[in-house]
């Protein structure tokens, strides 16, 4: 029986199972769900290959929170990639990435696939470039030697997406978007950190040294087609996202998300989920206008945000940064949030900063439903806040996010009455509540 993949089903009215089962998981109607991946407001990322549970990502639906893993060059350990794998699904991530760029990548992707529970994402252009990495004599102790970039093949870069896609992953970023054009404007406005973004940093170099269109815009077709096959989510990257405050919402950015609302456009016409990539680092007073921008010029597309980070100054600090940008984000609109580790432009991240890094992000996006009204995004709060009235500390511990480090936290210093904490002990202003009856 032929597959008919989540657009092509909602264009005939048909309710999947995969619609169904988000549906229940958001609280809301399999007919919305169905109604807005038509629409293309909402995607499900679930290749059609894998056994997971699918997750809708969208308009109206509760924020979802992505983690990165991966290796790098510096460091390699698949087993400590599972475990932080393992340990942003156990702290609440709804999907994670894979951006190994060192090491047995494909082998790396292999057994993340193979083990997770949760949609998987990767970034195929960096098993792509990995080839010409390898023989065209990259050098660790050369920062400046770029010369791998010439052997990059984008012929090499098809097959690199239509093997994942067929490996199982569920969502691709791809970086369609980042025309010589683009890059034109960003060169003309002299920005003050460039292009951050690694795949887009890649792609680029290359189309700056050969003079040559991006291969992912020139053939978007032909992705599309590949993407289509297995109902592999589209995720159209931004290559010009901003690095610093200085740089958001300029031209080049905006520029970029102009062509990757067309794209958006060809491929919902084309039957394939797309979403959109966005910043990066805003500042606060600019990202509420960030998400509306993409909303508006995306045509409602889901919105998948990394951060954003709302200030350049807290290295080591950078999960917090992020979850003050996502709330708003979130707030405002967005779908996706990307965390941020505390390690963010500092190593790559530990097991720990993993849970750091997903905890902060789950709490920008719980505050962020809250604040767009999602169904039953408040009610775990008013539980928390009557086991609090109660001083019924396994019920607070069983609605907190971490329940874990809170009853680590509170139990960490003597009591002398174990119905409060530490903090205000005799002058505990809920036990003194009780009088007032």
């Amino acid at each position: 029986m032929e597959y008919i993949n989540q657009i092509e089903a909602a264009r005939r009215g048909i309710i999947t199972r995969e619609m169904k089962l988000c549906a229940e998981a958001e609280g809301v109607s399999a007919e919305k769900i169905c109604g807005d991946i038509m629409k293309g407001w909402t995607v499900i990322t679930k290749n059609r290959l894998r056994d997971i549970k699918p997750l809708a990502i969208g308009k109206d639906l509760k924020t979802k929170v992505n983690a990165n893993i991966g290796s790098s060059g510096d460091s390699h350990n698949i087993e400590e990639e599972l475990e932080k794998l393992f340990t942003a699904v156990k702290s609440g991530a709804d999907a994670a990435m894979d951006l190994s760029t060192g090491g047995n990548i494909i082998e790396f992707r292999r057994d993340i696939l193979r083990n997770s529970t949760v949609p998987i994402g990767t970034v195929p252009l960096y098993e792509a470039f990995l080839p010409a990495v390898e023989s065209g004599g990259a050098s660790g102790a050369n920062i400046n030697d770029t010369n791998f970039i010439d052997k990059f093949e984008p012929e090499y870069l098809f097959e690199v997406i239509e093997r994942q896609c067929e490996e199982g992953v569920d969502f691709i970023t791809v970086h369609c978007g980042l025309t010589l054009s683009a890059i034109k404007t960003m060169n003309a406005q002299a920005r003050v950190m460039g292009i951050v973004s690694r795949g887009g940093s890649l792609i680029a170099s290359w189309m700056i040294r050969k003079n040559r269109e991006n291969p992912l815009y020139e053939n978007y077709g032909r992705l599309l087609k590949i993407a289509k096959k297995n109902d592999v989510v589209l995720s159209l990257g931004d290559g010009l996202r901003p690095g610093c405050l200085n740089d958001a919402t300029d031209r080049a950015q905006i520029a970029e998300l102009i062509t990757l609302g067309e794209l958006q456009k060809r491929a919902l016409q084309e039957g394939v989920q797309v979403m959109i990539e966005g910043p990066g680092h805003v500042p606060l007073h600019q990202v509420e206008a960030n998400i509306k921008l993409e909303k508006s010029l995306c045509n409602g597309a889901p919105f998948y945000v990394l951060g954003p980070l709302v200030t350049d100054i807290a290295p080591g600090y950078d999960h917090i940064t992020s979850a003050i940008g996502g709330a708003i984000a979130a707030g405002a609109g967005a779908d996706f949030l990307c965390y941020v580790t505390p390690a963010e432009h500092l190593r790559l991240p530990s097991v720990s900063d993993v849970k750091d890094g997903v905890i902060a992000s789950k709490i920008a996006a719980h505050s962020g439903d809250i604040a767009k009204g999602i169904k039953g995004a408040a009610d775990l709060d008013l539980e928390m806040s009557k086991n609090r009235r109660a001083m019924n500390w396994e019920g607070q511990y069983g609605c907190a996010l971490d329940p874990e480090k809170a009853k680590e936290m509170r139990m960490s210093l003597p009591l002398k009455d174990d119905k409060v904490c530490s903090m205000c002990s005799s002058y505990c202003s809920i036990k003194l509540n009780a009088s007032f009856k």
